[in-house]
């Protein structure tokens, strides 16, 4: 997993060209926001969602009884397994 930036200082510098800037500014104005806080607010909001996709999984129901039904019952422990365990290894 990359791993993020542990900065100090809270700035963030960032490059954009003009065109750009100048339609980030139009549509901050348009919810009365600052520059600032509409980018904060959206780049919070996207970094939010992939988070959620990244670190949640969703199972259909049928993958859902499987999972529940393998706890529930588990798999008789293999040789592999068996020796792994044995040796204090993790498989």
């Amino acid at each position: 997993m990359p791993r993020a930036s542990l900065e100090t200082s809270p700035r963030f510098t960032m490059e954009i060209p003009l065109e750009a800037k100048a339609r980030l500014m139009r549509a901050a104005a348009t919810q009365h926001l600052t520059l600032k806080d509409f980018m904060l607010g959206n780049a919070l909001r996207a970094a939010d969602a992939v988070l959620e996709q990244h670190e949640r999984m969703t199972l259909s129901e049928r993958d859902t009884r499987r999972v529940l039904e393998l706890l529930d019952n588990p798999p008789k422990a293999n040789a592999r397994l068996v020796a792994a365990v044995k040796a204090g290894r993790r498989v």
